[in-house]
Formats: structure tokens, sequence, C-alpha cells
């Protein structure tokens, strides 16, 4: 019956510390924001912007120092695209610079005096691109649009100077190699369905650690001497501490998780290509690895900012490292194993395959495999870092008793020669 009992008061000791922890998410501003407010709003405000898959008619200056017929060609055609318009025509490049910087226009294409020489030498003619960079989809629509008129405009000088007879052979001598491009898995071609999936996988990272370190922070600035485990009876044992808090996190991050993946996507009609079951079987894993990654991480916050700065900084770099906006080919091997070290990496990479390019729980067995085994790690590294802290937190309750013990010694002599 003892072990039964014992048992039973494990259970009993975890859901104390599970309703502790939930008192303390719900009633910490901070915590409450990043469990909850964050992982509602961010997305939304995120998907927001990208929603736009493309843009149109964004306007450029031009500055034409060729004035020429070619010159004049290449600007109708470029305002005769849908994605760009020709706003304002500028005297020099200082000109359209100030209207760049006045917000007028987002690009300049600069005309050399010697395009039209240089097309009617049979030589190679340059147009100049410039562009604002601030935003990734204007600098697409100026530049892709540039590159198109070009190819259309080389194409008909080639079909001048071949001296084909036929249509066909106009055709064979511009395009020899036929071909079809068709996006498969972007269809719009855009940076929403190209982004999104892995943000908000990072963002389900980065919230819930930051979540857990501050409440940690807050636990330790409650603690007189800046303990993270308090002087409680229920938190006797590691396992009971660790199983307790993550129950809580476990508990919120299953709705905020399902809200990310399933409810965000079709809000703004992203691609969804995964299947439910597929992403239950994702999720469980990396909730359960950012969890105790969460609870790791968060015996070093000695303060409520610390773990600002520390994930908040590293958020960029996670997206990189993930492969998504820079080629997993590419990344030095040293950085791919520190990325190891995240659940973001396996999570996004995952995720991104199965909601965005049709992949099955078999095409990313590997990933599956890694977060489990992030789960497992992080989960001993938890139980051991925990445990070090319940050490600590009973070495100074000892101290504190002794030292009361021996106030009450002295009062008892105090006492008694006075008496």
């Amino acid at each position: 019956m003892s072990i039964f009992h014992n048992i039973y008061q494990a259970i009993e000791d975890a859901c104390y510390i599970w309703r502790q922890e939930i008192r303390q998410a719900f009633r910490d501003e901070g915590v409450l924001i990043f469990c909850v407010i964050v992982p509602l709003v961010y997305p939304l405000l995120y998907s927001w912007i990208y929603n736009n898959e493309v843009v149109h008619e964004v306007p450029v200056v031009v500055v034409d120092q060729s004035h020429s017929h070619l010159s004049r060609q290449f600007i109708r055609q470029c305002d005769a695209s849908p994605d760009v318009k020709v706003a304002y025509y500028a005297a020099d490049l200082d000109e359209a610079q100030s209207l760049v910087s006045r917000q007028l226009a987002k690009g300049v294409y600069l005309i050399p005096s010697d395009f039209a020489a240089n097309v009617n030498r049979m030589q190679p003619a340059v147009v100049s691109v410039y562009c604002d960079m601030s935003l990734m989809l204007t600098y697409k629509a100026i530049y892709q649009t540039a590159v198109a008129v070009t190819q259309s405009m080389g194409s008909e000088i080639q079909k001048k100077v071949s001296g084909n007879y036929t249509d066909r052979e106009d055709a064979i001598t511009t395009r020899p190699l036929d071909f079809a491009d068709v996006p498969i898995f972007n269809p719009a071609g855009g940076y929403g369905n190209f982004v999104i999936p892995a943000v908000l996988m990072l963002i389900f990272q980065q919230t819930l650690v930051l979540g857990i370190g501050l409440s940690a922070g807050t636990s330790r600035e409650r603690s007189r001497y800046g303990d993270l485990v308090p002087i409680h009876r229920c938190y006797s044992g590691v396992y009971r501490i660790v199983c307790g808090k993550a129950l809580c996190y476990i508990m919120i991050y299953a709705v905020a998780g399902a809200y990310l993946t399933m409810v965000v996507p079709r809000l703004f009609s992203f691609l969804t290509l995964i299947h439910w079951q597929d992403l239950l079987a994702l999720m469980i894993p990396y909730l359960l690895a950012c969890v105790f990654f969460g609870l790791t991480v968060s015996c070093l916050v000695r303060y409520r900012e610390n773990v600002m700065l520390l994930m908040v900084f590293v958020s960029l770099p996670l997206l990189f490292l993930s492969g998504v906006s820079w080629p997993q080919s590419n990344i030095p091997g040293v950085w791919q194993g520190v990325s190891w070290l995240f659940p973001s990496t396996f999570g996004v990479r995952a995720f991104v395959r199965m909601n965005t390019l049709g992949a099955v729980l078999g095409d990313v067995t590997l990933e599956l495999r890694c977060l489990w085994i992030q789960a497992a790690a992080y989960f001993g590294l938890a139980c051991l870092v925990y445990g070090h802290q319940l050490r600590v937190t009973r070495r100074h309750a000892d101290e504190r008793l002794a030292h009361l013990r021996k106030k009450h010694e002295i009062r008892l002599q105090l006492k008694a020669k006075k008496s």
C-alpha cells in the first residue's frame, strides 16, 4: 500500500505544482502576454503583412539618358507590365535618388546614353536597376519586370538579325528548348506561402521559452535567496516538479499549436497540404521538445529580463539555420551542429515539407526521430538542472533553519541569564 500511496502522493504534488504554475501564468502580465496574447495576435499581424503574395503597380522613376527609340520602347513595356508603373522621369541619378528617399518611388531604371548604340553595334547593352530593399515584394516586382522586358526585347532583336523566313524558325531561334514554368507548391510565387509556415513554428518555440523563462525569473525574484524551487512540501521530488510545470505549458500550447498550424493559415488562405493525423504526429514531439527545452533554459534565468535578451536575439538566426530562408546545403557544418540544439530546426523543416510540399510522415522520419530524441534529452536535462535547484533550495532552507535555531538558543540563553 505504501507504493500506491507514494504514487498517489507524487501525482497529487504534481497537480498542485501544475495549479500553481497555471495561476502564475495567468496572473503574471509578462507570462500572459507571451503565452497567450502573442501567439494569438502576432501570427495574425505577420500573416496580414504577407497576405498580399504579390504587389502591382509599384512606382518607379526612369532616368533616360539615351532618348532613343529602343529606350522609349523599354520604358513603355515596363509601364505596360502589371507589376510596375513608371511614375516619374528624372534628369539624373541624384534626382531619382531624391524621389526614392522621399518614398515617392520604390526603384530607379537608369538607361545609359550608349544603350541604343551598343544594341545597334551588336554589343551588350546595360540597364541599371536600383531598388528599395526595405520590402522584398517591391524589389521582386521591379527587378523581375526589368529582366522580363530585356529578355523580350532581346528576343525581338534576335528575330530581326537571324534572317529567318517563318515564325517557326523565329521560335526556334529565340527559344530552342521550350519549357513551361508551373509553380507547384507556391502558385502565387509570393512570400506568404514561403515564409509563414516556418515563422509560425518559430513563434511557437520562442513564445513558449519566453513564457517559461519569465515565470522562472518571477519565482527567483520572489524568493529571498533567489531560488527557482520554492520551499514547500509538494516540491520535494524532481520528477513531480518537472512534470507539474510541463503539464501547465503543454495544456496552454496544445491550444496555441492548433491555432497556429490550423487556424491561421486557413484564415489567410495560405497553402495547407498537411492532414490532421500527420500534424498531430508532428506536433506531439515538437511540443514536448519545446517545453522541456524551455524548462532547461529557464534554469539559466536569474532575472526576468535575461530570457528576453537570450531568446529574442536568436530568433532571426534560427530562421536562417532552419534551412528555409537560406539553403541548408550552404550552411557550414559548425552552424548546422548548433542548429541541432533547437527543436525549431527539425520542427520547421518537417512542417514546411508536410504543409507546403505535400510530404507524408515517411518523408520526415529523420526530423521526427530527432524531435523525440530532443524531447527525451531535454527531459533528462530538465530533471538534472531542477535536481540541482532542489538541492540548492534545501541547503538554503537548512541554513535558514540553523540560523533560526541559533537565534532561538541565544534568546533562551539571554532569558536564562536574566532569570
